[in-house]
């Protein structure tokens, strides 16, 4: 099962639209993640016109017309493996002992809000991803998105995507 991760797409605040290496990902994905910050309704209605699965959250800078549409926290079995998704983890210092306090079921949470890529395990096993902002880098040197793959139980493939500048 091939999966797509972003988040903080912030359209068409931070760009027009989504990159076209991410859009291209669409088709191959079996599930598409969203950390949120979609910003608009346009980019969710898209990615559920093209996606076989959309699994998304609503992030701080989500308003209502989202924010009614979308969960604070979605959870998803996929594979075998336990998944959750949600925007704000709080800071990088004690994420994996917070998070894995905070969801002691899962196996893999995407979170976003940072815009930066990050890929570590807590403790107790639960892995921690964040696929970064494909449309908006901050102090980044590059925008991001991810994609894996769920295979026999295991989450396998993990890569952070680099998407050329604008």
């Amino acid at each position: 099962m091939r999966l797509l991760l972003m988040s903080d797409t912030h359209v068409p605040l931070r760009a027009k639209r989504l990159p076209d290496p991410l859009l291209a990902e669409l088709p191959h994905a079996d599930v598409v993640f969203h950390a949120g910050d979609w910003v608009d309704t346009a980019t969710l209605d898209l990615l559920e016109s093209r996606s076989r699965r959309l699994i998304g959250v609503y992030g701080n800078n989500d308003g209502p017309e989202l924010r009614a549409r979308l969960p604070e926290v979605a959870y998803a079995e996929l594979g075998g493996l336990r998944f959750g998704v949600v925007h704000e983890t709080g800071t990088a210092q004690g994420r994996e002992g917070r998070c894995a306090a905070r969801f002691p079921d899962l196996d893999v949470l995407v979170f976003g809000h940072s815009h930066i890529p990050w890929d570590t395990t807590a403790p107790t096993g639960l892995r921690l991803l964040n696929p970064g902002s494909p449309t908006d880098r901050r102090r980044q040197p590059h925008c991001t998105f991810m994609t894996a793959t769920v295979a026999d139980g295991a989450l396998t493939d993990v890569t952070t995507h680099r998407l050329p500048r604008p």
